[in-house]
């Protein structure tokens, strides 16, 4: 193993030949790699990762932002400028279009990167042998000639041929089938095609049940998926529902433009008076200042915001557009074991026929004796966790689920040696989550000895006998089997986790080999476990957050249902009242009856429940018109959580399959955090709807002094040039809305019950505040400015602005007009920072973003209206000092007619919920 195989070595192994000539062609040993020889094979070899195309993506996202609807109305209004003689003003068109195209498309390119990086959180690991121990590696450091330890709930890593065991393993991601396949290390590898080979695993593939050694033959690109990979172009990003229902109203907005433009043509033509090339410029000015460019790159933004909130938080988004979806969530289906407890097992007590042992820290439990250490064997024997400090219990070091390493601990205090617990047993029968129990068969002399352990209703039922402490057993009478049915009752009402553990020894026959029907029977019970698992500190909080918020909790376990009630109880789920389900009961409901249960709106546990119930209460769910968010960690939750609206799946104790299947990942396991992701949601949500009503309040201001100009007949002149709004659209408007999409939660935003999915980010209460209040006042003091300052430079109704002295007045009063929407843009953006709270409550100056962007525009309407090549381009002059101070009132006039309305409503809210129903 001390020879380095090089690049042309790896590729000639033929993974058919004979495992002997495999392990010499790949300078390898059925004990694996030197960790050393395996750092120099990388440096040959590279990383064990996909290396994807990316070199073709972005023409293809640069134009997405070229031919959005809004773009596309820009674009008309280019052309019409061309059209009318006024290239200037197409060529200061088209160069909106491209700066908001590269915008947008960085937005979604820092978007789309911060979704990859959460890989980085959470990379893909595998065990395998090196220096002739297992280790769990970072799987991008395999190389040809490791040997990889495969087991349920895994995933392959890389190519290998199997050497020893047998695994179950889904192939789907590379021949399109769903049903499981066998890979067995006897199979052989047949004359078909290579994926059709029955020893061999490939990369990318996922472990669905069993446990095999496999020797690496190819890694990254040389394996089979790295092929296909290399043939496969990368799939488009998703959209969410908020960016289409967005979509959708920008679609609206350039219908409604291109109407208006089209009716104004004739109109201002014909009843106006207005030359051609004036109306032409008037429908122009119609369809920019209907176009909120800023809208869909914004969106992007607060997408992307959210995502990095939530992995700052734990909470790892797979998708963008799932940021959205998190915020409408309305029921929690949540485990018990690691979710809402911190899955640290302890065994407390445990209960044989000689009595009941008592643990007291890392102490040997009292009395001890014959009893107690059989019980102790057989959990050591029927274990598939590993206890690598054995000298003391408390604390000590191990890999595997908690409740067996709390098991192993409690075996090692009774004196059983459990360092090598990880033994090959001659049959292994592994947890099955229907049958609620395992068991492992080892072969001693010319016995085989049965060790099991499970839920102990199911190895209660079947148990025969009931150990002696002489090591003898008498047969189980019904009364014994009432008293152990009523321990496990009142024991489990503590909230304790409890396992039951049995044994049997059988003759070897040399018949047929050993089936788990015929295994798993007329068994004797050595005793029953009693655990706790203590609630997280910070899960009773959350769980009043969710009640506060409107979010129902369901938890659906394979506990005990009088243990789930406990834990559930002591974090606050169920305050009126928690009904428990059993998994039996639920098998038996009708869908009918499932429904009637699930849509009372009642909390309520579902214990002993299997996989296949999480995906039925799921689809019930969502049938009722509820946004489920499922939790799972295990290979057969993945129906249910690729099925329920958010998938949340465990990152410390999932498995590989279930985190491929979620939207979400948890870093730490913790319900708070799903709280604190559906928070987060709803943030992102709100922010939308906060940049949306800035954007479009702007609307009415740049549009009303259009319809002025028309409806005078050219009386009145043009009180807004189209190129001062462009330097409102894209200059003093972009970096306020951008900062609005990073504004804080409001106060109260979990005190408001979950928006409904199918419910418009537009809605008509956002029109009348937008259009109407904001943009009507923003528009009246708009245009008392606009008016007043003609009227103060000598301008009668109908003179002519075009030449003399009235010209430089009616600059004048252009350059008021535009400075007066800058100004109102302030009161808008503070105003639009809270849709029902007050300023008070949020205060200020908390967003400090807004802050910066608030200066920015100012500085950039000061440049516009004061530097003279600029003045020259956007058709403005400088304004007397007095008339600046025209402008100070503005942003308070606009923010106090919405605190005041949003006061109204207040009260209004506050009246109904003291009437309460009627």
């Amino acid at each position: 193993m001390s020879e380095t195989v090089t690049d042309s070595e790896s590729d000639a192994v033929n993974p058919r030949e004979s495992m002997e000539r495999m392990f010499r062609d790949l300078r390898s040993g059925r004990q694996g790699l030197a960790s050393r020889e395996a750092e120099r094979r990388s440096i040959v070899h590279g990383s064990n990762e996909l290396q994807r195309r990316r070199g073709r993506e972005w023409p293809g996202q640069v134009l997405r932002q070229l031919t959005h609807p809004l773009a596309l109305l820009l674009w008309m209004a280019a052309a019409l400028a061309v059209v009318s003689g006024a290239s200037p003003l197409g060529v200061a068109i088209v160069f909106v279009i491209l700066v908001n195209a590269v915008f947008a498309f960085v937005q979604e390119l820092h978007a789309e990167q911060a979704v990859e990086a959460l890989s980085a959180f959470l990379p893909a690991q595998a065990t395998v042998l090196r220096d002739r121990i297992e280790q769990l590696v970072d799987a991008r450091t395999i190389v040809p000639g490791d040997v990889i330890v495969l087991d349920e709930g895994g995933r392959v890593s890389a190519d290998a041929r199997l050497v020893s065991g047998s695994v179950q393993v889904d192939l789907s991601a590379l021949t399109g089938e769903s049903v499981p396949v066998s890979v067995s290390a006897d199979a052989g590898g047949g004359t078909g095609p290579l994926v059709a080979a029955r020893d061999i695993v490939f990369s990318g593939t996922d472990v669905l049940g069993g446990k095999a050694i496999g020797l690496v033959f190819a890694t990254g690109m040389r394996t089979e998926i790295g092929r296909i990979a290399a043939l496969s172009e990368r799939v488009g990003r998703d959209e969410s529902p908020l960016e289409k229902q967005v979509k959708k109203v920008a679609w609206l907005i350039a219908c409604v433009a291109v109407v208006m433009g089209a009716a104004f043509i004739p109109l201002g033509s014909l009843i106006a008076g207005l030359s051609w090339g004036d109306s032409v410029n008037f429908a122009i000015g119609l369809l920019v200042a209907n176009v909120p460019e800023g809208l869909l790159p914004t969106i992007t933004l607060a997408l992307a915001v959210g995502v990095r909130t939530l992995a700052r938080k734990g909470a790892l988004v797979k998708r963008i557009s799932a940021v959205e979806t998190l915020g409408s969530t309305s029921v929690i289906c949540t485990d018990k074991t690691g979710t809402l407890t911190v899955n640290r097992m302890r065994a407390i007590k445990i209960w044989t026929p000689s009595g009941v042992l008592a643990f007291d820290g890392d102490k040997q439990p009292q009395p001890s004796g014959s009893l107690p250490r059989r019980m102790a064997h057989a959990v050591a024997s029927c274990c598939s966790a590993e206890l690598r400090d054995a000298t003391t219990a408390g604390e000590s070091e191990g890999t595997g689920d908690p409740t067996e390493l709390a098991m192993l601990r409690a075996a090692a205090l009774n004196g059983e040696p459990v360092s090598a617990t990880r033994n090959d047993h001659d049959i292994t029968f592994p947890f099955d989550p229907e049958l609620r129990r395992m068991s492992t068969v080892d072969r001693v002399d010319n016995r085989f000895e049965i060790h099991a352990k499970g839920a102990p209703e199911e190895i209660l039922s079947l148990c025969s006998y009931l150990a002696e402490p002489e090591g003898t057993q008498h047969r189980l009478t019904s009364a014994e089997r009432s008293d152990i049915a009523a321990l496990v009752h009142d024991w489990a009402r503590e909230g304790l986790r409890l396992i039951a553990v049995a044994e049997r020894s059988v003759a070897v026959d040399g018949g047929e080999p050993l089936v788990r029907r015929d295994t798993e029977r007329e068994m004797t019970l050595l005793g029953i476990a009693a655990m706790i698992d203590p609630p997280r500190p910070e899960v009773k909080d959350a769980v009043a957050k969710c009640h506060t918020a409107g979010i129902r909790i369901i938890v659906v376990t394979g506990d005990h249902g009088l243990t789930a009630r406990g834990i559930a109880e002591s974090v606050g789920i169920g305050k009126l009242g928690l009904q428990v389900v059993t998994g039996a009961e639920l098998e038996a409901m009708s869908e009918k009856d499932l429904d009637a249960l699930l849509y009372t709106g009642d909390e309520m546990i579902f214990a002993r429940s299997s996989p296949e119930d999480k995906l039925r209460i799921t689809d019930a769910l969502r049938a009722g018109g509820y946004v489920v968010a499922m939790t799972g960690d295990g290979v057969n939750d993945a129906p249910a959580l690729r099925r329920s609206d958010i998938g949340v799946a465990m990152g410390r104790s999932g498995t590989d399959v279930a985190r491929e299947a979620a939207t979400m990942v948890l870093t730490d396991d913790n319900f708070a955090t799903i709280v604190e992701a559906v928070q987060a949601g709803r943030r992102v949500y709100d922010n939308v709807r906060k940049f949306i009503v800035y954007i479009f309040a702007h609307a009415t201001p740049e549009v009303v002094p259009f319809l002025v100009y028309a409806l005078s007949g050219g009386q009145i002149p043009l009180p807004l040039t189209v190129m001062q709004i462009l330097a409102i659209d894209l200059g003093t408007e972009t970096l306020p809305a951008l900062a609005l999409g990073r504004e804080r939660a409001e106060p109260g935003l979990m005190d408001r019950r979950p928006r409904k999915a199918t419910e418009n980010v537009v809605d008509r209460a956002m029109l009348i505040r937008s259009w109407g209040l904001l943009g009507g006042v923003s528009a009246l003091a708009v245009m008392v400015l606009f008016m007043a300052t003609l009227v103060s430079g000598g301008w009668t109704f109908g003179a002519d602005v075009s030449t003399g002295p009235l010209e430089h007045t009616w600059k004048l009063a252009t350059t008021m007009s535009f400075l007066g929407i800058v100004s109102c843009q302030i009161g808008t953006a503070v105003a639009a920072r809270t849709e029902h709270a007050s300023l008070r409550q949020i205060g200020l100056f908390s967003n400090r973003l807004l802050l910066w962007g608030i200066v920015f525009e100012v500085t950039f309407a000061a440049v516009v209206v004061t530097v003279p090549p600029i003045q020259r381009v956007f058709g403005t002059v400088t304004p007397e000092w007095y008339q600046v101070l025209w402008l100070l009132p503005l942003p308070i006039l606009v923010w106090g007619c919405d605190e005041v309305w949003r006061w109204m409503r207040r009260r209004r809210s506050e009246q109904s919920l003291a009437k309460g129903p009627s």
